[in-house]
């Protein structure tokens, strides 16, 4: 997991709607940066819709939120329309994203060992610093965590 004080990696994938997204397009803004395994999952519906819920509170404090998964664009365009989502989801079907933010690895589920995305939640500041890392997720009550 990258570490709290260090600059976040740069990245550069599309959102559902095939719109390029950038670190860079952040700058100057707080972002809430979401990994999560795959859409309309019990516990990524979840973490997602708790997001959704406090979705208000985050741009009032000035953050913008931004979820990763290696799921297709068409995916999350459902995934979106089906919750209604107000916050951009990247379609990392390369594994570029997850691999660059350490949010890709391996980890153990039902007793059987895998690699798969590691649901990790990055808080990035108006420089480009990470200022908060969040390995236990909890989905029901992530905003807690993060704010």
């Amino acid at each position: 997991m990258l570490q709290k004080g260090t600059k976040a990696p740069n990245f550069e994938g599309k959102d559902e709607n095939g719109n390029t997204v950038k670190l860079s397009d952040f700058a100057g803004k707080k972002l809430v940066l979401y990994f999560y395994p795959k859409d309309s999952t019990p516990g990524c519906t979840a973490e997602a819709c708790d997001l959704r819920d406090n979705y208000e509170r985050f741009l009032a404090m000035g953050y913008q939120v931004l979820g990763v998964s290696r799921d297709s664009a068409a995916s999350h365009q459902r995934f979106i329309a089906k919750y209604s989502l107000p916050f951009h989801l990247i379609a990392d079907t390369d594994l570029s994203i997850l691999k660059a933010y350490e949010a890709w690895g391996e980890k153990k589920m039902y007793g059987k060992t895998t690699e798969g995305t590691l649901r990790t939640t990055y808080v990035i500041d108006e420089k480009g610093i990470i200022i908060d890392a969040i390995a236990k997720v909890d989905t029901k009550n992530h905003t807690a965590q993060i704010l």
